[in-house]
């Protein structure tokens, strides 16, 4: 049943914080379940105020709110913005590597005093045994998760740090949960909700459709024809952009290139170093520099509202971080474009990314050292010799597969039941196969996102499992008159409903398109089928 009184102290607080005379529906619907202590996953566009859904409701509850956040960059931003209003319910705090051990006893001290509502951190400071007590001793009304997809190793910025939030959050003392991210499919959403442990959250999917960028796609039969496409948008548009690049080979040679025919150019990529990687940052975002080439290590934390076009040099891995990526474009609501210009070569380039499969014999070796006793990330690294993102890798397949588990002062051990070494790490294995399976599917859906004739948001959209009734007339296909007007084709099966099939297994209903219907499957990722052969040979049931 809805709160009228939750709504009106909402609306309240808005206006009265913010000026926001205005919340949106599904804004209002995931502040509700915050009021009622109810976790909460959101997935909203970027620049749909995604940030309001935790802070408002914040003001309301007593106790402190944490702010889990990958970036010190965009935690900064944040930190700023709402200090900057002056009031003492919105007094944000952060706890990083940035700040002196005096500013981070300070920052406690204000938590504790109710002289600061807000406390930003990373999920590395939150490991820290130490650290997470006193946390817990500020017994923290809320959790709010930015960035949730990076928690999903389907995720387009998967990070390991972020694999034990769920176990960090227990040691908070469980507080209700919100998670937040702008891209999130149906796969990323499960495995965030599975990850974070979240009890029956409420789940709002909504308006990811932005009517103010115009969607444009072109297969180019020559690099020299990209070029030029390239070219070409660049005189017509000397707004700040962004040009996305597969390698970092190609930001520099590509920077240098539209440089020297007089597009001045920065490139930016994970190989460099954080320095110069944060000055680019910042010169980008103080409209300092005016095009960006950049790998998608050029993610999170950009918030430019006047960035008017995003370009795609190559065919991104999938429509996940393709989604992300363009959403950069446009946020002041003013029109902009996104053109992805791609090559059939493209595919096997993302084939090459996607990877080789895990060892079974480094399996194997750390099933038996969690198997021993518990231990930390670190001895682990010491032992094992893996890296960091390797590491983290790896113990998430064993956990999926029940040979690691989280334990007290950020240990990790093998459950009571755990499989044996050598049988674990074969399921580990198979369950890296079928990860890299629904991978190779992601780049498949993504090359049919390039090909459609049909309207290219309705095709984007379905994928995230949000259908558009009507065509959205600013891509493309629909300005051809080539987009289906009735938004696609029905078939035997509901969108949205679970079927099975005999060697596939079980699978959701996403879209239909004139004949054909696209379907996720658990096992082995999206597949479009042809309509008229699933109903005439019963390839899928009903489950």
């Amino acid at each position: 049943m809805k709160s009228p009184l939750n709504a009106t102290r909402l609306r309240r607080a808005a206006r009265n914080l913010f000026g926001w005379h205005t919340l949106r529906p599904n804004q209002l619907a995931a502040m509700r379940a915050v009021m009622k202590r109810r976790d909460a996953l959101v997935v909203l566009p970027t620049g749909a105020g995604k940030s309001a859904i935790y802070q408002i409701p914040a003001s309301l509850i007593p106790g402190p709110t944490v702010v889990i956040s990958p970036l010190l960059a965009l935690q900064q931003d944040q930190i700023a913005a709402l200090n900057e209003r002056q009031r003492p319910e919105l007094r944000a705090v952060r706890i990083s590597s940035n700040e002196t051990a005096a500013q981070q006893a300070a920052a406690v001290a204000e938590l504790r005093d109710g002289r600061a509502e807000f406390l930003f951190i990373t999920p590395e400071q939150l490991s820290n045994p130490d650290r997470m007590a006193e946390i817990r001793d500020l017994r923290p009304a809320l959790v709010a998760i930015d960035e949730a997809h990076c928690i999903s190793a389907w995720g387009h910025d998967f990070r390991p740090d972020y694999l034990a939030l769920g176990h960090l959050i227990d040691g908070l003392g469980r507080p209700p949960v919100v998670a937040l991210t702008a891209t999130a499919s149906p796969p990323v959403r499960d495995d965030i909700v599975a990850r974070l442990r979240l009890t029956d959250p409420e789940i709002v999917v909504s308006g990811l459709d932005r009517p103010n960028i115009f969607v444009e796609v072109a297969h180019c039969p020559t690099e020299d024809y990209r070029w030029r496409r390239l070219v070409a948008l660049l005189r017509e548009d000397e707004r700040p952009g962004i040009i996305y690049v597969p390698t970092r080979r190609s930001a520099e040679e590509l920077a240098a290139r539209l440089t020297a025919a007089g597009f001045p150019a920065q490139y930016y990529h994970g190989g460099m170093a954080a320095g110069a990687r944060e000055e680019l940052h910042e010169a980008f975002l103080a409209d300092r520099v005016p095009i960006m080439v950049a790998t998608s290590a050029f993610g999170m934390g950009i918030d430019k509202p006047n960035i008017a076009w995003v370009v795609h040099m190559a065919l991104p891995d999938s429509p996940d971080s393709y989604f992300q990526e363009i959403g950069r474009a446009g946020r002041n609501d003013e029109p902009a474009r996104v053109l992805l210009l791609w090559r059939a070569e493209d595919v096997g380039l993302q084939r090459f990314f996607t990877g080789g499969l895990p060892d079974e014999a480094e399996l194997r070796e750390l099933a038996a050292l969690l198997r021993r006793a518990p231990t930390t990330r670190t001895a682990l690294r010491e032992r094992t010799g893996l890296g960091a993102r390797k590491l983290g890798n790896l113990l998430a397949l064993l956990e999926q597969v029940g040979a690691a588990a989280p334990r007290a002062d950020q240990r990790i051990g093998a459950p009571r039941y755990a499989p044996k070494p050598a049988e674990a790490a074969r399921a580990a294995l198979a369950e890296a196969e079928r990860q890299q399976a629904v991978q190779r599917s992601r780049t498949d859906m993504m090359r049919a996102f390039a090909e459609t004739r049909s309207c290219r948001s309705q095709t984007l959209l379905a994928y995230f499992g949000e259908q558009m009734t009507a065509v959205c007339a600013h891509c493309d296909n629909c300005h051809a008159g080539t987009s289906v007007a009735d938004g696609g084709a029905h078939g035997p099966f509901p969108v949205h409903s679970q079927v099975r099939h005999a060697e596939w297994g079980t699978g959701l209903v996403l879209s239909y398109e004139a004949d054909r219907m696209t379907v996720l499957f658990d096992d082995v990722g999206y597949k479009t089928l042809s309509v008229p052969v699933v109903s005439e040979q019963g390839l899928l049931v009903a489950d």
